[in-house]
Order: C-alpha cells, then sequence, then structure tokens
C-alpha cells in the first residue's frame, strides 16, 4: 500500500490512524426504521390470517429481504411470492419514510462531523434501491460516495460481500474501514470484510467480539472517538 508524504497509511488504517472510510447500515443504525417494518410485517400477516409476535419481528432484523420474506412464508402463512412480500413491505416502509424520517440518535451529526472532515462514508444496506433513496433525498447531495443495497449484492449480511462491495466502490483496503452496525448479521458481515466494527445496541443486544467496540448511543461519538475506537478494537480490545 503506498504512502503519503502527508502522513503514514497501514493496511488497517486510513492517513495518520484515521480510518480510511466509515460504513453505515441503515436501518436501526442511521435511521430508526425498524418499527416501520414491523408495522409493514404486521398488517400484510394479518391480511392473510396469520399471527405475528414481536420475536417472529425480532428474527428478521438485520437479514437480507428475500430471507425475511421466506421467513414470513414459512411462520405467518403469507401465501405470495417472495419478491411480492418484499415489494409490499418496501412500499410501506418507504411510504412511511417519505411523511417521516426518524433519525437515530447522534446518527445525523456524526454523518456530517464525518462529512465535514473528509472522511469517505458509504452506505450499506440490505434494503433495496427504492428505500435507501427515499433516505438519501434527505441529505446533501454525495454525503455517501458509494452505495450497497440488498437488491444489488448476489449474497447480503452476514455474507462479507456488501462491505467488500463498499469498500471496493471507494477504492479503499476494507481492514482500514470502520462499520458502524446495529444488528448481528450486519456485524458479522462486516468483521468477515475484515472491518473494524462498531456496534450500536437498538432492538437487541450486541455482545463483545475481538476488534468490535460497542456503545450505547452515537449521541457521544464525534470523529476523533471513531479513530479510538477503531485503534482500541485494532489492537484486539473489546469495549463497551
Amino acid at each position: 500500500m503506498p504512502s503519503s508524504p502527508g502522513g503514514r497509511r497501514s493496511a488497517r488504517t486510513g492517513w495518520n490512524g484515521r480510518p480510511a472510510a466509515v460504513l453505515w447500515d441503515m436501518d436501526g443504525t442511521l435511521v430508526d426504521t425498524e418499527p416501520y417494518w414491523m408495522e409493514a410485517e404486521q398488517v400484510l400477516v394479518a391480511e392473510h390470517g396469520g399471527t405475528w409476535s414481536q420475536e417472529d419481528a425480532h428474527a428478521l432484523i438485520g437479514n437480507p429481504l428475500m430471507v425475511s420474506a421466506e421467513y414470513l412464508r414459512r411462520h405467518a402463512g403469507v401465501d405470495l411470492e417472495p419478491v411480492v412480500i418484499v415489494e409490499r413491505l418496501l412500499a410501506h416502509v418507504v411510504d412511511r419514510v417519505r411523511h417521516s424520517i426518524p433519525w437515530r440518535p447522534g446518527a445525523r451529526e456524526l454523518l456530517d462531523e464525518l462529512t465535514e472532515r473528509g472522511v469517505p462514508c458509504a452506505l450499506v444496506t440490505m434494503s433495496w434501491t427504492s428505500l435507501a433513496h427515499a433516505v438519501l433525498s434527505r441529505l446533501p447531495e454525495g454525503t455517501f460516495a458509494a452505495v450497497v443495497t440488498g437488491d444489488a449484492v448476489q449474497h447480503g449480511k452476514p455474507h462479507p460481500e456488501p462491505y467488500l462491495r463498499a469498500a471496493e466502490r471507494l477504492g479503499v483496503d476494507p481492514r482500514a474501514c470502520v462499520a458502524i452496525e446495529d444488528s448481528i448479521p450486519g456485524l458479522t458481515s462486516a468483521e468477515a470484510a475484515g472491518a473494524t466494527t462498531i456496534g450500536v445496541p437498538h432492538l437487541l443486544p450486541i455482545p463483545p467480539a475481538p476488534r468490535r467496540v460497542v456503545v450505547p448511543s452515537l449521541t457521544d461519538v464525534d470523529v476523533a472517538r471513531v479513530i479510538d475506537l477503531h485503534g482500541s478494537a485494532d489492537a484486539g480490545v473489546s469495549e463497551t
């Protein structure tokens, strides 16, 4: 990896020790759309005479949408083709987002600071393009230098492909990146790609793991803390 006269760079760090990029999950991390998804699931299941529990809803968090659709077919009796299930769910959530977009605490502030400091960001979501665009339309143009959606990859989270694809599009080594996630499938995907991860628990707890730091909220996380957390995780220290 080449060096720069302005600082030093290694495989696991960007210039002068900062991450080469920050890779963001969307649902549950950047925006609190999980209640919208659960509402959409409940409505669809009720239309087909099934039952839907909180445990069922939690089982879908972080999964590729086609995996969630198959779960709805098997466990809730939704007798539709998987792609139709996904389209029905997406239409509901996109409509809700267009009326009101619930940003997660501290997420916009951190994203804005990263942009101001020139740290590239990518959006890595298992939601499909229509929902990603609905969210991106509420952000300044160019906030995300790359976007990877669930309908643009062959293997979704927890497979590493989404995060590998994001790093490739940014032209950076995934091992030099920090990924921010709220789910185990998402963290598993990012870690398998080689990224340092910051887990921000939302609806489900996140256990500590090597090269993973867990913070209760992004409200107290700024660029300096991202650099510190990246360094701690890179050294094999798991923080909470």
